[in-house]
């Protein structure tokens, strides 16, 4: 692999519908015309943050030994392509490359939103990096329904009204919600793994057999948001459509798939949180 090729992988691309879906579904919640500029920008402070988090979670990971015998995808220094403190480096510079944007929203539309981008950040550094992190102690799923559902999504609305509606709050829940199933999906595919390592993910605490039933059962709380996004927002039920694309990765949970068998189901997971943000974008601007 090439130095470019490498440090793209250790970004890992796979994750960034994560950031992607949140700002445009956001987005089209607002109620005014969109501020195509402020989308932008809020994208860029969301990919920055996701790869900021991939870097920085491949680093803390790595130090740590975790990532030893990693059955997923290659990560930077667990592998010994990249030193900890180059992946380090990344990590930072993501994190400021978040900033930048952020500073400047906040200059134009209230210096609260420093207080929320400092959040997101500490939020990143802290899901498996510092002294004691969340990650680690089976907190991941609230912090990413947290800050890659409510915060990305309502956030994307409040820079285009300035205010938060209930609109942006429900369709917040379900982005929320796909981004909590995909991490599930990593979660119980490292299941082994982490407990030996003593990383006690959601995953590791309530075991295997609860971790598949909270898969299914998130997946299907996403839709089931949608009736109530549709007394709001009518063509919302479009996103209708994707329920389809959750039947492989159901019936491969269900079926008590592991190991690189669960590969496929997390790429599975996130084509469908894309899919579902796509037609909910279309459905939300419909109705708008």
């Amino acid at each position: 692999m090439t130095s470019k090729k490498i440090w793209l992988a250790g970004a890992r691309p796979n994750t960034w519908p994560a950031a992607i879906v949140p700002v445009a579904v956001g987005t089209a919640a607002a109620q005014s015309d969109p501020d195509f500029m402020r989308a932008i920008l809020a994208l860029l402070i969301a990919l920055s943050l996701q790869i900021g988090v991939n870097y920085a979670n491949d680093y803390s990971d790595g130090i740590r030994g975790t990532d030893d015998r990693r059955i997923g995808p290659m990560r930077l220094v667990a592998s010994g392509v990249a030193t900890p403190g180059a992946v380090k480096r990344a990590a930072v510079g993501a994190f400021v490359l978040a900033a930048i944007p952020g500073i400047y929203l906040s200059l134009v539309i209230t210096g609260w939103l420093l207080l929320v981008g400092a959040l997101c950040i500490g939020a990143a550094w802290c899901y498996t990096g510092g002294p004691k992190p969340y990650g680690y102690r089976g907190w991941g799923e609230l912090f990413v329904f947290v800050f890659f559902g409510l915060v990305a999504s309502a956030g994307s609305t409040y820079l285009q009204d300035e205010r938060i509606t209930a609109l942006a709050i429900g369709a917040s829940v379900p982005v929320g919600l796909l981004t909590v199933a995909l991490l599930i999906t990593n979660n119980l595919r490292d299941l082994p793994r982490d407990k030996t390592a003593g990383k006690h993910t959601l995953a590791v605490r309530v075991g295997d057999r609860a971790t598949r039933v909270l898969y299914i059962a998130i997946i299907a709380m996403a839709f089931l948001c949608l009736p109530y996004l549709s007394l709001l927002r009518p063509w919302a039920l479009l996103t209708f459509l994707a329920l389809p694309m959750t039947f492989k990765p159901i019936r491969a949970i269900a079926s008590g798939a592991k190991g690189q068998l669960l590969i496929p189901v997390l790429g599975a997971t996130g084509r469908l949180e894309m899919v579902y943000g796509v037609l909910l974008v279309v459905g939300l601007a419909i109705g708008r």
